[in-house]
Order: structure tokens, then sequence, then C-alpha cells
């Protein structure tokens, strides 16, 4: 990621710690993705700002975080395994320290096939969870039970109960129990094959676009880098790399997120389809809502991704993963 020299228990807490931080922050607009991108006929949110508006108005404001148990449980794992994919394909691709272009691509490849192992369950549970509230929202509201009448007051009361808030009793442990029951450990895989179409070239078009935009403007010794000589882009810099580059990798494979999502999503709203695999979703998708519908949630992916990359960047920076060590006098060999 930064060019100073991190071992890989550094990078791992640094990416782990990144993830939490960048999970807590942005999760309620990943929500709202998630919820656009799997709107097909009934229109129940007109976008970002309705779909949160709604979401707490009905749902209270931690319903924005409905999922967000099993991200923040396994971003940890997941940023561990594409940080040290990412950097042992990149040592095992470097030629006398130097690295072209398409080893860049390729161990970004290589990063983002590996992280699929715990991204795809991860996804799988979280969709769930994040759906639950729209396909809530397209039920009919069931009809008010009549107040029972004040005493000596002929006919009904006029008095009507307010509206109860959506109950959502799903859980990931559940859904969890339910699928390993009903189709075994693949079940937790559905959609594996689409993750996997995302995050390659997610890992492919971010990793070379950062270290590039990294390498731009003037250099200089950083915190963190124990008077080492190394030298690396300062801290604005290397966080607004990490956002463009991050937004700039999201939109860009908006349209496979897009699949993924509606392949994962196992319960649908009326009258909404249900896909037998990628080709016959992509289908679907063009002939019933057009060639637009590919970019759903494309905004909302780039303000999740953005700050994601942009915080990573900045825990880097800061040392975070060096300083944790340091204190507990753990001194890495690798």
């Amino acid at each position: 990621m930064a060019e100073k020299k991190v071992s890989l228990p550094a990078k791992l807490i640094n990416g782990g710690v990144a993830g939490l931080v960048g999970v807590t922050c942005v999760f309620p607009i990943d929500l709202a993705k998630t919820r656009l991108q799997n709107q097909q006929g009934a229109q129940v949110y007109k976008g970002l700002l309705d779909c949160l508006a709604k979401t707490v108005r009905s749902e209270g404001y931690f319903g924005c975080y409905r999922g967000a148990a099993v991200n923040l449980t396994l971003v940890t794992p997941e940023k561990a395994i594409k940080l040290a994919a990412n950097d042992i394909f990149r040592q095992k691709l470097s030629k006398d320290g130097k690295l072209p272009l398409w080893g860049e691509m390729l161990a970004g490849c290589g990063a983002g096939t590996c992280q699929v192992v715990v991204t795809t369950p991860m996804e799988m549970l979280k969709i769930q969870l994040q759906d639950a509230g729209r396909l809530a929202a397209q039920r009919p509201a069931p009809a008010p039970a009549p107040a029972p009448a004040q005493a000596g007051a002929p006919g009904p009361s006029l008095v009507e109960a307010p509206p109860a808030r959506p109950s959502f009793r799903t859980s990931a442990t559940s859904i969890t129990l339910n699928l390993l029951k009903t189709r075994g450990l693949a079940g937790l895989y559905r959609g594996a094959g689409a993750t996997l179409l995302r995050d390659v070239p997610f890992s492919m078009i971010y990793f070379p676009l950062f270290a590039n935009l990294n390498s731009l403007g003037p250099r200089g010794v950083g915190a963190g880098c124990q008077g080492d000589g190394n030298e690396r882009a300062p801290f604005l810099q290397s966080f607004v790399s990490g956002c463009i580059a991050g937004s700039v990798a999201a939109v860009a494979v908006t349209p496979l997120d897009v699949i993924k999502t509606r392949l994962q999503t196992l319960q649908k709203g009326e009258g909404e389809d249900s896909y037998r695999g990628i080709l016959d979703c992509i289908r679907r998708i063009i002939s019933r809502e057009g060639p637009s519908a590919f970019l759903k949630g494309a905004t909302c992916r780039a303000l999740v991704i953005a700050p994601l990359f942009g915080i990573a960047q900045g825990i880097y920076f800061l040392g975070v993963g060096e300083t944790l060590l340091g204190s507990l006098g753990v001194q890495s060999l690798l």
C-alpha cells in the first residue's frame, strides 16, 4: 500500500483496524446501496437520502446498521487475507525491487481471488439482513385492530393506535444455521462466482492506481518510519490517492456488484425476479429494467469505498500496527 517497509503482522493490524473504523463510519450508506440495487418493480426508495430517511423513520437509527455485526466480525480476516496476499504476490513478482504495471495488476488479481473465501459468506449474510427492511416495507400494512369503545360512548372509537414498527427477527446465526441445514456449506457461498468477478477487477484497478497516484508529488519521512530513511508520500496525498483509487474502482465494477447482490438475495419481493445464474441475471435485468439498472447504487458505492480506503491509508500513515506491536514488545521477523 504505502511505500514504507511495514511488517506483515503490522499490516494485518492496520488492515483490521481500518476495516473496523471504516465499516462503522459508512455502513448506513452500504445498507442504502443494497436496498437500492435490489429494487426491481416497486420503487420503495427514490434515492440514497430517501432510503436513509425512511429506514430511520420505520426501523429507528440502529436500523441503518442491520448486518453491521457480520461485517465487523469478518472484516478483519477479510482485510488480513487481502493485504497479506497482495504483499506476497508483489514480492514474488518483483524483480530487483521493481514491479511493472502488469505485475501490480496480477498481484491485485491474486489478492482479490484469495479474499473471496471470507467475502462471499460475509456479504451473503449481510445482504439478507440489510434487505429485510425493504421487503417489510413492500408488504401491505395490516389493518389496525379497532380500539375498544369508551364506556358509555356509542359506536367505535375514532382514535387509532400509532403504527407499529416492522418486526425483524432474522439474525445472522439463524440464516447461517438454516443455510447449512438446507443447502450445506455451498449455501453460504451462493454467488461466489459473481463475487470473484467483482473483487478481482476491483483489486486489479485499485492497487496499481493507488500505487501510481501515491508515487506522485513530494516524498518525506513520515510517522512510524523509525528514522530508517524510507521515504513516502505525505498523509494528505496518500489519503486522497486512496479515496480516488477506491471510488474509481468501485464505480467501475458497480454492474458486477449489482449482479452479485441480486444473486445473493434469498428472499424476493412481490413480482421480483429470481435468477438461475450470472448470465440469466444479466439477461433478465436488461430485458426488464434496461442497462441503466446495472448502475444502481453507483453513487453509494463510491461514497462507501472512497472513505474506507482513505481511512485505511490514514491508519497506515499513523502506524497503528507498528505502535501496538512496539508497545507489546513484539518484534516481527516478517
